[in-house]
């Protein structure tokens, strides 16, 4: 079955991967980002618990470690000196079932935590969450994790996106020193609203930070000094999550049912796996049993997407998606 048209054709192979210890990824709600290492390696986060799995790019499972995190919701892959690290963002909560849609209690209110990581699992560093008037009273909470590579010619600054928290970003310099931060009022497009990913793009040469204003339907972009530049994406997306690049194309994993393909000017190009009507199902991602309690979906299907969130692409093009929802689901998309 094939998604796509023209270059940005893509073979969906479903079912690619099978998460381990079946009864506890069944019942946990998955909310993973995704990473390819530079072997090949797939590296994302099991639905429920803090476990990082690892996979080959045929979806057979590696290796498995643990993160002392509620939520690895952001994964961001960066390598220096010829060594790979992980950068993690913990948003600080999890989501279970039996809740619906709610935090277990506390966890509402408790900050989450940025961290990086050796591919095993060893911490190396992390980073103290701002002190800004904007946290006295509330949580930081965040999504995603960018870095302006040494490798690539870039400061080693860190962004940090507090997508669920105040809705910041915020950036570091590379020994952890925080630096300041934006939120959508420096430019004409106005203050973000759910920052959820965001990415650093090389494609144009300059680079440039991509910040996917989910909750605006937007993607605003900015220089790496934090000035605004521009903003595109408000006629045709509706809820951009998470980026990744090939050649002159951008893929934006987008959580209502589908990916974005735009192209070196951030023009559409096409979508992928398109199927927005599962997004007015009550209890979407998931369904409701006839108590009203949720379960899992019964509606996932070859082909089409149900809630996109994290995503990842190999050095050949082939995409890997994580979506959200109780029990996950990891689709590959294989470049044709």
């Amino acid at each position: 079955m094939q998604t796509g048209t023209g270059s940005s054709t893509y073979e969906w192979i479903d079912g690619w991967a099978t998460v381990p210890n079946g009864e506890a990824a069944a019942a946990g709600w998955a909310h993973p980002g995704m990473v390819v290492t530079r072997n090949g390696e797939v590296l994302t986060c099991h639905s429920g618990s803090p476990t990082v799995l690892a996979f080959d790019r045929e979806g057979r499972h590696l290796r498995s470690w643990d993160l002392d995190v509620a939520d690895a919701h952001g994964m961001t892959l960066v390598e220096e000196d010829g060594t790979e690290f992980l950068w993690i963002a913990d948003n600080g909560s999890k989501r279970a079932a039996d809740l619906g849609y709610e935090y277990a209690a506390g966890t509402d209110q408790a900050s989450g935590q940025v961290l990086k990581t050796t591919l095993d699992g060893r911490t190396v560093a992390t980073l103290k969450l701002p002190e800004l008037p904007v946290y006295r009273d509330s949580r930081c909470s965040p999504t995603s994790v960018a870095v302006d590579e040494e490798r690539f010619g870039g400061s080693g600054d860190v962004w940090v996106a507090d997508g669920y928290g105040q809705s910041y970003v915020h950036r570091y310099d590379k020994s952890g020193a925080y630096i300041g931060s934006i939120n959508g009022e420096e430019g004409s497009a106005g203050r973000f609203n759910c920052p959820h990913g965001i990415f650093i793009d090389r494609r144009r040469g300059e680079p440039e930070l991509y910040v996917a204003d989910r909750a605006n339907a937007r993607v605003q972009v900015y220089a790496l000094d934090g000035s605004f530049k521009r903003v595109f994406g408000s006629e045709f997306l509706t809820t951009p999550s998470a980026f990744v690049t090939h050649g002159d194309q951008m893929i934006i994993a987008e959580l209502r049912a589908r990916l974005t393909v735009v192209d070196g000017d951030d023009n559409l190009v096409c979508y992928l796996g398109a199927n927005e009507p599962v997004c007015d199902v009550d209890g979407w991602p998931n369904n409701r049993d006839g108590e009203g309690r949720l379960i899992a979906t019964s509606l996932l299907e070859p082909g089409k997407f149900n809630s996109p969130h994290g995503m990842a692409v190999d050095a050949d093009g082939n995409l890997y998606v994580a979506e959200w929802l109780i029990g996950g689901r990891l689709t590959k998309l294989a470049k044709v």
